[in-house]
């Protein structure tokens, strides 16, 4: 590897300053700062996470249901809906992804025997004067009718075992409801509801009521209404795009680079993974990069379910909020992006301390060229003030002002890319390096994938910005940045390659 140092004394500092004043261009491998300030480099004071609007939100949020009285049995699990997005309270839906974990990694439900589930709570009978109440409770999935020739457990068992989703069941006979007693096949008022937690006797509130015949006919009332759980909960696949960095724990992330949160109405980390995909990026960070998943309990019943969503990867270093209150924290798990290329901000090279400047035109990662006559035309310098983030960063064009041409930085390995997947290509930019901004008036920088334009930027003098770009995969492609054109220099940092 080429590798020069560059270390400047205050006589070489005093001489630059001196020819800056004269107003001739001073190149960035012979000035230790920027000639003018570069703004909006990445600052993290007062971006951890909002703790208090999320629990707050928690307090007004209600997504706990049962299974209807109107609907007919064995209905497919709806799509997640959404409840809250960053305090306000909402109500849509996140259609099933086609590359999500369930698609990867699909489960042999037949393994999950029917002894393997516990009893959580018994009913009160059947007798002519015996009320109960069925789970209003949340993470509702679907419900079946069985047969009420004797109290059906196992069938009831069955059923849960046969949707992905489900971890619990509430069995109880639902009386005066004609769409049991005469639509259903077979004909039985003993219903099976599916749900996606584990629910308590405290949450048997819906005791019925409905008049769903003309007067005199009887109301619906409920009866010998028990719980069963699995003994084993679920433990999620990572999503399409992801690796698991956490959890589970009994803390949430309270981390910087934090951009929002979404409440779903169930424990869904493909749900969460897709909304950190589809989430508008940071202006100062970027893309969403990683979430953090949990359940909420309030007063001992599961309540809702956090997606918190962050710029930055976190760890369970940061997983320190335990809960507010009456609010306690179960199920925190953390999910990383990840991304097809490494060292996409340049910090593997540190040849010098980051008060001094160096650059080289390749690393492990990276490799910069200059085309004929070039000299250093793209580069990988190290110095604190020309990152977005950290000490590094690619610069392309002459580091050292002594021609006009263009050079390329790609990546030293080609992508391990699938073939027909579509990817999302971020990278901040920055052309700011001159005092004078004509002189930056012509920065452009050409993104190419497997060697063809598909983006041109032309953002004159600019501080860093953040920019992102879709493309579809071959199967082992390739990426370069190309462009800066001394004295209009480009700098680039932190460049990611995910899966959209």
């Amino acid at each position: 590897m080429r590798n020069l140092l560059r270390f400047l004394p205050l006589v070489a500092l005093a001489t630059s300053v001196t020819a800056a004043a004269s107003g001739r261009i001073i190149a960035p491998n012979t000035l230790l700062e920027p000639a003018t300030p570069v703004n909006n480099s990445l600052t993290l004071d007062g971006t951890d996470t909002d703790s208090d609007t999320i629990a707050s939100t928690v307090q007004i949020v209600d997504q706990k249901s049962s299974a209807p009285v109107d609907a007919p049995p064995d209905l497919p699990p709806p799509p997640v809906t959404i409840t809250a997005v960053d305090g306000e309270l909402t109500n849509s839906t996140i259609p099933p992804s086609d590359n999500n974990s369930t698609a990867r990694h699909s489960q042999d439900l037949s393994k999950r025997l029917i002894d393997g589930y516990d009893v959580v709570f018994e009913g009160s009978g059947t007798g002519l004067t015996d009320r109960d109440g069925s789970i209003q409770g949340t993470a509702y999935l679907t419900f079946t009718v069985v047969s009420n020739h004797t109290y059906n457990v196992d069938d009831c068992l069955k059923f849960c075992s046969g949707i992905k989703e489900c971890v619990f069941v509430n069995l109880y006979y639902e009386l005066n409801n004609p769409g049991l007693d005469w639509s259903s096949n077979p004909g039985s008022n003993l219903k099976c509801a599916a749900y996606g937690d584990v629910h308590t006797a405290a949450e048997k509130t819906n005791m019925g009521g409905q008049q769903l015949e003309p007067l005199p006919a009887p109301l619906v009332y409920i009866q010998n209404s028990s719980g069963y759980a699995s003994t084993t909960l679920l433990d999620p696949p990572a999503p399409e795009g992801y690796e698991l960095t956490f959890g589970p724990t009994g803390g949430a992330n309270n981390a910087p680079g934090y951009m929002g949160f979404a409440f779903i109405d169930r424990y869904d980390v493909d749900a969460c993974a897709q909304l950190c995909n589809t989430r508008g990026p940071d202006g100062n960070g970027g893309a969403c990069q990683y979430f953090n998943i949990w359940r909420a309990v309030v007063n001992g019943n599961p309540t809702t379910y956090t997606c918190s969503f962050y710029y930055l990867v976190s760890d369970a270093s940061t997983a320190n909020n335990f809960g507010q209150g009456d609010l306690k924290v179960t199920y925190s798990r953390g999910y990383k992006r990840k991304s097809l290329l490494q060292d996409g901000g340049f910090e593997s090279y540190a040849a010098c301390r980051s008060t001094d400047i160096c650059w080289t035109n390749s690393t492990q990662f990276w490799t910069a060229t200059s085309p004929a006559g070039g000299n250093f035309d793209a580069e990988i310098i190290h110095h604190a003030g020309y990152g977005h983030s950290g000490d590094s960063a690619a610069l392309l064009g002459s580091g050292f002002g002594t021609d006009s041409l263009a050079g390329t930085i790609t990546p030293t390995h080609t992508l391990d890319t699938i073939p027909g997947a579509t990817y999302l290509i971020t990278f901040f930019h920055s052309s700011a390096f001159n005092s004078d901004p004509a002189a930056e008036a012509n920065a452009f920088v050409d993104v190419l994938w497997n060697g063809k334009v598909v983006q041109t930027i032309k953002p004159g003098f600019s501080d860093w910005k953040y920019y992102e770009l879709k493309v579809v995969a071959t199967g082992g492609d390739t990426l370069a940045f190309h462009g800066g054109a001394a004295p209009a220099w480009s700098f680039l940092d932190d460049i990611f390659v995910f899966l959209a």
